[in-house]
């Protein structure tokens, strides 16, 4: 159950909260109902999503509910330092953060339950685009990671 389905440019985005924290964002396809925000939190995820839409240098200040393993927080936290418009590799990412498991850290990638607010598409493989919320090969969710890269300005390997 979402609390808000908003529509996206590559289909929709659902939203989940709980408490005083989002809990979730998720990739939904274009047939996917839209339900308006049943609370405040909802609305304002749906408000500042819905704003990167539009610029994609639009920051987030949500709260996010504390989830994951050290490890997968410490690569969020690398993500988050990724500036609009660029991308490092999962072996970039690695280094910068003191791992030496590029393949870690694209599991702890693929794990994160806050996408767009945490932007995992900014890390892509050596060889290409990579895959995207555990998902490898082409398809939906690559294609919602090429959009969101050509969005922010990103070429396209």
């Amino acid at each position: 159950m979402f609390n808000a389905v908003i529509d996206a440019p590559f289909g929709k985005v659902g939203i989940r909260t709980g408490g005083e924290a989002v809990r979730e964002i998720v990739y939904l396809p274009e047939s996917t109902a839209s339900l308006q925000p049943d609370c405040a939190l909802a609305a304002r995820a749906a408000q500042q999503i819905e704003r990167y839409f539009e610029s994609a240098s639009a920051g987030f200040d949500l709260p996010l509910a504390a989830l994951g393993t050290p490890f997968q927080r410490r690569v969020w936290q690398g993500i988050c330092d990724i500036e609009t418009g660029d991308v490092l590799t999962y072996g970039e990412l690695a280094r910068r953060i003191g791992s030496e498991s590029a393949r870690a850290v694209g599991q702890a990638c693929g794990s994160n339950r806050f996408p767009i607010v945490i932007p995992c598409h900014r890390v892509v493989s050596a060889s290409g685009i990579g895959g995207f919320a555990h998902h490898g090969g082409d398809g939906f969710f690559r294609d919602v990671k090429r959009w969101l890269l050509a969005h922010e300005g990103v070429p396209i390997r």
